[in-house]
């Protein structure tokens, strides 16, 4: 049976990587005793993967994580045994079953991410940085030099940020994510300063993931469901 966990990163966990944190559930799941299946071969291992995983310094509402298991009893009790072994800052939300067969993995469905984006102390620019940052949601065209494993190249960004405003002084993004279309906000907002004429102090901003969507759509038109309404309740 295949199953999606959503949970929550808050707090000091936020410092923690990838790879510590899939030590961390590896470590979890085994105390809270549910019943996970392995990989054959001579090296079993669980059979675990994440949607996206979340940069270090970012906290999120909408972290996921699939797994094979044989039995179990309910999503609320498997809810509840991994919330009692779970360390502060993490919070398991739902355990959902989800569909059989590759195209169900919630890394190969990752489509799109919601985050909100706050300035910390002092680090807010001077009054009158809201009128630019609305004229930049405006742009037709953003244009940022992009890094990659094969060279850096200039790049319109603005077709990956599906939605973007400003609501007084936090900022709301709908942006690309996933393995073929990619956007982290911390390039939205290097752009931002880049068009405003602004230089924002190193870790100025406070990045909060609020949910992460599959495409249920065509590809004219996108229809975007969160990962956690791709399963069921047991």
């Amino acid at each position: 049976m295949k199953i999606r966990i959503k949970f929550r990163k808050f707090g000091e966990m936020k410092f923690i990587g990838h790879l510590d944190m899939m030590r961390y559930f590896q470590k979890a799941i085994r105390r809270a005793g549910i019943d996970i299946c392995y990989s054959g071969g001579f090296s079993p291992h669980m059979i675990m993967s994440f949607a996206s995983p979340l940069g270090v310094g970012l906290t999120s509402d909408g972290e996921y994580l699939d797994i094979e298991v044989g039995e179990v009893s309910s999503s609320a009790d498997a809810v509840r045994r991994l919330n009692e072994v779970m360390a502060e800052g993490v919070e398991v939300v739902s355990f959902r079953k989800i569909p059989e067969g590759k195209a169900s993995n919630a890394m190969a469905l990752t489509a799109a991410a919601d985050y909100e984006i706050r300035f910390r102390n002092g680090c807010a620019p001077k009054d009158g940085w809201q009128k630019d940052f609305d004229r930049f949601c405006a742009s037709d065209s953003i244009q940022v030099i992009k890094k990659s494993k094969k060279g850096e190249r200039e790049t319109d960004i603005r077709p990956l940020i599906y939605r973007i405003e400003r609501q007084e002084d936090t900022i709301f993004m709908q942006v690309a994510a996933g393995s073929v279309r990619n956007l982290k906000p911390e390039l939205v907002m290097e752009a931002f300063a880049a068009f405003a004429g602004i230089t924002f102090p190193e870790s100025a901003f406070l990045i909060h993931r609020l949910e992460i969507y599959g495409d249920a759509g065509t590809k004219d038109k996108r229809q975007l469901i969160s990962l956690e309404a791709l399963g069921e309740v047991i």
